[in-house]
């Protein structure tokens, strides 16, 4: 009865459009209420243990270091690293066929390592590349979904939040989790490149520009060097043993401080409240997510239904091959209704003591899971960054007047099956190959 109490909750609320945190919050209170006032083994316990919990979940050193990043992020994102960067790979790539296609792959996978996340990827890069696409020859429905799939690599480059929230339940190494991340982010870049060439040539697009010379290129990427800069700073820093993850975040803000105010002279002193009230509205939302789901977790495992759903998954999966195929079956379902923190929460302490088990190494199975949940960005009904880059207002130039591009749902997730499609080719890779992974860091 608690079970069903828990999960009937949770769904009904998810299906009336209540916000995820409130859903996992809500039905985790709704399951302890019922359990303390009616089941006899628990009468013991308080309500208080929701207070309790809701605080341990987010009393975590390791989790300060997501405001940092999303600071950050926003701070290196009002500098305007975002139109250098595409000025630098512009002059890099644009001078191919579908170009500025492939300049919106390698600019997202730079920016995703700047800023950590999907979403705000997609809203700093997607008012300038999405009109340039469309400019350059391809569909407003292409555009916009490529612009969404690329800025879901964000969360897999590292740093990365999703990798952080990962380390806090498995209690891995972050820096570990970040290095892992890269070969995963670049291949997934490389499969939507593949893509975008094979689209290029079927509606006959050309190139944005002729070649441009060393010379504009060096200038280019002179200006945009200060922001490209930061991710190796972080990792260096990290890897190198210079500082921790939570101290490499609160480096990343100071760096983005010196690069925006003095370097690039873009962010000013008035800007800051502005930035620091955003910055404070999207980690509040995090950490609500993280302290409901922390609530909902610890319910599970309150009420056995953690060890019984690992027992299940333990003896339906006697071996690597299936257990892995479960699991992105799992999280790929799981990634089309719910955000990756809450799916992380929800699901990871199910399934890494079954991947331990059988011998996964814990920091592929947390890579494996990051590119999944990457994927279910942009998988409808709920595919976040779709409706982000739906969201943008691209005019129509070669209308009269004040016309936008109107990209409907169904338009938009058939333009992004073939990336899909590509992202889950580089997910069976990195599953059953894990050493692409895994090679940068030795393990």
């Amino acid at each position: 009865m608690i079970t069903a109490i828990l999960f009937i909750s949770f769904f009904a609320l998810l299906l009336c459009g209540v916000p995820i945190a409130i859903c996992l919050g809500m039905s985790a209170v709704l399951a302890l209420f019922y359990a303390i006032n009616f089941v006899p083994q628990y009468a013991a316990l308080s309500l208080s243990i929701i207070a309790t919990n809701t605080y341990t979940g987010i009393a975590k050193f390791l989790l300060l270091a997501i405001p940092f990043f999303v600071l950050s992020g926003n701070i290196m994102a009002k500098a305007g690293i975002s139109t250098r960067l595409v000025k630098f790979i512009d002059d890099c790539v644009g001078h191919r066929r579908g170009g500025m296609a492939i300049v919106c792959v390698i600019v997202a996978c730079f920016f995703g390592a700047i800023s950590g996340s999907g979403p705000a990827t997609v809203a700093a890069l997607g008012a300038v590349l999405i009109p340039a696409m469309i400019a350059s020859g391809f569909t407003p429905a292409f555009s916009e979904a490529l612009m969404a799939t690329s800025s879901s690599i964000a969360i897999v480059i590292p740093p990365s939040i999703a990798f952080v929230v990962y380390s806090s339940i498995v209690g891995t190494n972050v820096g570990e989790m970040f290095m892992a991340g890269i070969v995963p982010g670049i291949l997934m870049g490389l499969a939507l490149a593949i893509v975008v060439m094979v689209e290029a040539r079927k509606k006959g697009v050309t190139a944005a520009h002729e070649r441009r010379d060393w010379k504009t290129r060096f200038a280019s990427f002179r200006e945009a060097f200060w922001g490209l800069l930061m991710p190796v700073i972080i990792l260096g820093g990290i890897y190198g043993g210079i500082f921790t993850p939570t101290e490499a975040a609160a480096v990343s803000v100071v760096y983005g401080l010196i690069v925006g105010v003095f370097i690039y002279r873009e962010v000013k002193i008035r800007d800051l409240f502005d930035i620091l009230i955003d910055s404070a509205k999207t980690s509040g939302g995090i950490m609500l997510i993280v302290a409901s789901a922390s609530l909902f977790s610890y319910c599970c495992m309150l009420f056995g239904i953690s060890s019984a759903a690992t027992n299940l998954l333990r003896s339906v999966s006697g071996n690597q091959i299936v257990f892995l195929l479960i699991v992105n079956v799992i999280f790929l379902i799981a990634g089309c209704f719910i955000d990756a923190n809450s799916a992380m929460y929800i699901f990871i302490p199910i399934m890494y003591p079954v991947a331990q088990a059988l011998g996964y190494d814990l920091v592929a199975f947390g890579i494996v899971a990051t590119v999944n949940l990457a994927i279910g960005q942009v998988t409808p009904p709920v595919g976040v960054n779709l409706f982000v880059a739906m969201g943008l207002k691209v005019k129509n130039e070669k209308a009269a007047g004040e016309e936008y591009h109107k990209v409907t749902l169904p338009m938009i997730s058939r333009a992004v099956v073939p990336m899909i499609i590509a992202c889950l080719a580089v997910l069976l890779l990195i599953t059953y190959v894990p050493k692409i992974s895994l090679f940068l860091i030795g393990h």
